[in-house]
């Protein structure tokens, strides 16, 4: 007699939930990566638990895929599958969504946050395609907010835009992001108050960029000294400027564009002129009052009819080396991360839904495994991209998405 394979399976030893996973994803923040960061967080358990924290690790990661569903049914789609491999014991019941909660408040933001900065680093090999500008990976900085749940503590934490009867209907979270631009991977993140300004926020992203990157920036984010805290890392900078912000023209470029300087904000006039010209004789000029750059200027014709000139400034000063119409083709690039951005609040959370979590550092934790859930989606597009010489920004992440949480319901995740 042929005996099925769901009658012969084996059965894990130990807790039920010690071998929950999420499947395709259970390799990119396998069990090792998650001891690691609990280690270094200090929340490794004294004593053993039903939902210990490597379960819950997994588990707000999971939240982060399945949004729309509530706490408890979260956990039933982790661990369903496992009742037809015979290792759901007849006495262990889902935990309850108090109980959830409970383990959710233990373990804390700090151990995501941790396994983010571990484990979210830029995907691109230097065969992927949109992924490089002479030899610099294209990245991008931006910001955006989502709505929390409207409790006094994450009013008191996250503040609400306006204020009175004009104030927003939810507490908004602020979070700045560090983007590789081909493969929409999220690569650092800064969560704050919407009352915190987004330079403040991204100022902290300083220490993700470094050597052998072009770092993309819009106007709403140029500052004098973010420019100079971003370049003095080694990174390269191509960052739009509005038309308020003053340059000193020094000399044309062969390919149009030009050199110039920026100033530190509060120069009158009559320095900056005169910075200028000690720059046109050769003299030195103090580093903490003006910088050295190139302005590339143009205007996109079919998606601006009334011509609006676009600057970008960059650290890039050699146009034999990037010239200026690959340069503003590369800026271009940076909406890529507005579209990443994009995927995490509508295909991931939902249009138009609320963080429901009802504490800040829930919040926070819950934003923590959004990121961690969009980054694993990402990864694996790209893996599925670059085999197949496609350009990984075209690959579809709502599909992707699908397919990963086919996965999670659909197969066995138990890990050894």
């Amino acid at each position: 007699m042929i005996s099925s394979g769901l009658e012969s399976a084996p059965r894990p030893q130990g807790r039920l939930t010690d071998h929950i996973g999420l499947g395709v994803l259970a390799a990119r923040y396998d069990r090792d990566l998650l001891e690691e960061v609990l280690n270094r967080t200090g929340r490794r358990e004294k004593r053993s638990r039903r939902l210990s924290a490597h379960v819950m690790i997994r588990y707000v990661i999971a939240m982060g895929l399945f949004f729309s569903e509530s706490y408890d049914e979260v956990m039933r789609l982790l661990v369903g599958n496992l009742r037809k491999l015979g290792s759901w014991t007849d006495d262990w019941q889902v935990p309850t969504a108090s109980a959830i909660t409970q383990a959710r408040q233990r373990l804390g933001p700090e151990p995501m946050a941790a396994l983010f900065d571990r484990a979210a680093v830029p995907l691109a090999t230097s065969g992927t395609k949109s992924a490089w500008l002479a030899r610099r990976r294209l990245m991008a900085i931006d910001a955006t907010s989502f709505d929390v749940a409207d409790t006094a503590d994450n009013v008191e934490r996250f503040g609400k835009m306006g204020s009175g009867p004009k104030a927003s209907a939810y507490p908004k979270l602020h979070v700045a992001a560090l983007a590789e631009c081909a493969s929409h991977a999220i690569v650092g993140a800064v969560l704050g108050s919407c009352r915190t300004g987004e330079r403040t926020l991204v100022a902290d992203l300083v220490d993700r960029v470094g050597p052998g990157m072009l770092v993309l920036a819009d106007a709403g984010l140029f500052s004098f000294e973010l420019f100079n805290a971003f370049a003095a890392t080694g990174a390269d900078l191509a960052w739009r400027i509005g038309a308020s912000i003053s340059v000193g023209h020094l000399r044309w470029l062969p390919d149009g564009s030009y050199l110039a300087l920026i100033y530190r904000p509060g120069l009158d006039a009559d320095r900056r002129a005169r910075l200028v010209a000690d720059v046109k004789t050769g003299r030195n000029i103090p580093t903490d009052l003006a910088r050295l750059v190139r302005v590339v200027e143009y205007t996109v014709p079919d998606r601006n009819p009334d011509g609006e000139l676009i600057a970008v400034v960059t650290t890039v000063l050699d146009p034999d080396e990037v010239p200026a119409l690959d340069l503003a083709e590369a800026y271009h690039q940076r909406w890529e991360e507005e579209s990443a951005l994009d995927e995490i609040k509508t295909d991931l959370r939902g249009r138009g839904e609320v963080l429901r979590s009802k504490t800040p550092d829930l919040v926070e934790q819950q934003m923590w495994g959004l990121l961690l859930a969009h980054y694993a989606i990402r990864a694996l597009l790209l893996d599925a991209a670059d085999p197949a010489g496609y350009d990984p920004d075209r690959m579809s992440f709502i599909k992707g998405l699908r397919v990963v949480r086919r996965q999670v319901t659909d197969q066995a995740a138990i890990t050894p």
